[in-house]
């Protein structure tokens, strides 16, 4: 979906024609493509060092991801799984034609904030942009602010090989200040750290930390992007739930959650990390009930087994050594947060990323996770 032309067409003219054939694919206005992602880090100290050099901070916004394509008077809004939301939110199409530019491609995110301007629960802006009915009404009642960081394409430029700070000058050229994310540059910790407590007093879930020099890698976790919250988080996908009981009798409740086990040798595809039933309010456990029994594989007397489909981001304390888990790992204290129907399981987080989060915590599990000896366990 990236380039002009088919997957195969892209394939063949690498094989018969070699660099110069390839070089004729380019980016399409109007055919979204995979947005970047980002790895995590435990905290800003962290995410500097990674990228060893200056980097750019930007408020991390809790809201929807929109990739907004203009090519003249037409305008297509798509989310992070290349959905068409056009008709759903006018704001955003208005915002972009009313940029000096006659075409691009931008890269951002659709939010709802108070009047006081500080971010609305993502609840609301995940009802308001999946709602079809009334767009209008609701643009009324529950407005979306559009907030772009990053452009890839303008006036028949593509700019996605282009070094990330080249690519936020051209932002900054074709985007009122008003409608771009909030960043700075700096190399200075207390500096980053100073940011990055700011970003939070404005409730914001953190702080993405980008390297100036990176490209932007369509489809892919990319290393030059690196996100901070101030707890830890990771986006995990439902392997199985077990049967409540109690109040949560016929419920669906105890969650296997699973990380993407990202080619590690002797695991996978998906790697067990734990249980929780915390955080479920009575709405979530009886629409994850009828969510994940739509999408059972087998069952005994007490687990559901599914398919590996449904997101959902999972907060916890730290990661502890276990011999009962695949990987050696297993995550202290997990709860839910909520589920994220704008993600699918190919953008979970990976086995990798709570190795780190082990290391950079310095827990017992730190030594043996950071060479992959992880004890006993088979893959999931």
């Amino acid at each position: 979906l990236m380039f002009r032309g088919s997957a195969r067409a892209v394939a063949e003219a690498a094989l018969t024609g070699g660099e110069p054939a390839l070089a004729a694919f380019r980016l399409e206005v109007g055919r979204p493509v995979r947005p970047m992602l980002a790895t995590s880090a435990p905290d800003v100290g962290a995410a500097l060092e990674h990228l060893a050099g200056p980097a750019a901070l930007e408020w991390k916004l809790d809201g929807i991801r929109v990739q907004v394509h203009r090519d003249g008077a037409d305008v297509g809004v798509f989310t992070r799984s290349l959905d068409d939301i056009t008709a759903r939110v006018p704001e955003v199409v208005e915002a972009a034609l009313a940029l000096p530019v006659r075409s691009a491609v931008l890269d951002g995110e659709a939010i709802v904030l108070g009047p006081d301007g500080r971010p609305r629960p993502f609840q609301e802006t995940a009802a308001r942009t999946a709602a079809r009915r009334d767009p209008e009404r609701l643009r009324a009642e529950v407005p979306l602010s559009p907030h772009f960081f990053d452009l890839l394409h303008r006036d028949g430029e593509d700019l996605v090989d282009r070094p990330g700070r080249e690519r936020w000058a051209a932002l900054a050229e074709a985007v009122p200040a008003g409608l771009r994310v909030a960043r700075t540059e700096t190399g200075d910790r207390e500096e980053a750290l100073a940011f990055f407590r700011a970003t939070l007093a404005r409730g914001h879930e953190g702080v993405l930390v980008k390297d100036p020099a990176a490209g932007y890698r369509a489809g892919r976790r990319g290393a030059g992007w690196i996100k901070v919250k101030p707890r830890h988080t990771l986006d995990l996908v439902v392997l199985a739930a077990e049967w409540g009981s109690g109040r949560r009798q016929g419920f669906l409740s105890n969650l296997h959650l699973g990380a993407r086990a990202g080619g590690e040798p002797g695991l996978g595809p998906w790697v067990m990390l734990g249980k929780t039933f915390k955080g479920l309010t009575d709405e979530t456990l009886a629409r994850q009930t009828e969510a994940l029994l739509a999408r059972e594989v087998e069952r005994d007397a007490w687990t559901v087994r599914v398919r590996p489909e449904l997101v959902v981001e999972i907060a916890f304390d730290g990661v502890q050594r276990s011999p009962r888990y695949p990987a050696g790992l297993a995550l202290r204290f997990a709860r839910v947060v909520r589920y994220r129907p704008d993600k699918n399981a190919a953008e979970a987080d990976t086995v990798a990323t709570v190795r780190e989060i082990a290391v950079a915590e310095g827990t017992a599990a730190a030594d043996e996770a950071a060479r992959g000896d992880t004890g006993p366990g088979q893959p999931v």
